[in-house]
């Protein structure tokens, strides 16, 4: 038996030319994969590691995820670059912390630009004016509490919150696209800038256009904020279309 080798007779593909991103999903996440095959254009590749979480979803079982994202950073893609790492948690991200998520992915990916749907939701609320907003959530109104509670802190008016009051992270995926969208009209304050649909388990992305065009304002969603900050860190050239104002007229976008 003769072994041998054999010569390329071409260079390596640039394969993801516009981004490498890697996600850091909920173990008990239905969605964000296939929101994020959507969101990003061809160009852009998603590589996902999950990190276990615990429901039901209460604020304390959310910190007990801190301890495993350092470790689940390391699995994407190592030794490969990655252009952004997503956390994709909103509630979590409020529960940990946007610089301790932060900390813990760049221990292992120092030069990595990070993003998580708060840190997202509040790039583009000032991108777009949004002072005073109207939240629709799956959670319950414990965890709904501490959430307005964090925006309004950073300056954000909540002017009102609802919840689905689910307690199972994969089940709230099942809420059908088309209870969001009512849930969201019936939500949205008269003196709101906007609505933000939050979790990344929901299945808002197909509905955002519908949801504004009833309204007349921006709808912003966990997932579409995250597309979009993702691809304004990429400094991707162009505007994505079909997914509501923000991906429509709002890339790119220097940052």
């Amino acid at each position: 038996m003769e072994v041998g080798s054999i010569a390329l007779q071409n260079e390596l593909d640039n394969l993801a030319s516009a981004g490498r991103v890697g996600v850091i999903s909920l173990a008990t996440d239905f969605n964000i994969e296939n929101d994020l095959r959507q969101l990003f254009p061809q160009n852009v590749a998603s590589f996902t590691s999950r990190v276990r979480n615990y429901n039901p979803l209460t604020i304390d079982n959310l910190r007990r995820m801190e301890p495993r994202i350092q470790e689940v950073a390391d699995t994407i893609l190592p030794g490969t670059t990655l252009d952004v790492v997503i956390y994709a948690c909103t509630s979590g991200t409020i529960a940990i912390g946007e610089q301790r998520i932060a900390d813990l992915i760049q221990a292992h990916h120092p030069d990595t630009k990070v993003t998580n749907p708060v840190t997202a939701a509040l790039a583009a609320f000032e991108r777009l004016n949004i002072k005073r907003v109207s939240i629709l959530t799956p959670y319950t109104q414990a965890v709904n509490q501490d959430v307005a509670a964090f925006f309004s802190t950073v300056g954000i008016e909540v002017l009102n919150i609802v919840g689905f009051d689910f307690e199972d992270d994969t089940a709230m995926t099942f809420i059908s696209p088309n209870d969001i969208t009512h849930a969201a009209i019936q939500a949205c304050h008269p003196d709101a800038d906007a609505v933000f649909i939050s979790c990344t388990a929901l299945r808002a992305t197909t509905v955002i256009h519908d949801i504004e065009a009833a309204i007349n304002k921006p709808v912003l969603s966990s997932n579409q904020v995250l597309a979009w900050h993702t691809l304004a860190l990429l400094h991707y050239p162009k505007n994505i279309k079909g997914f509501g104002l923000l991906l429509d007229q709002h890339l790119p976008l220097n940052l």
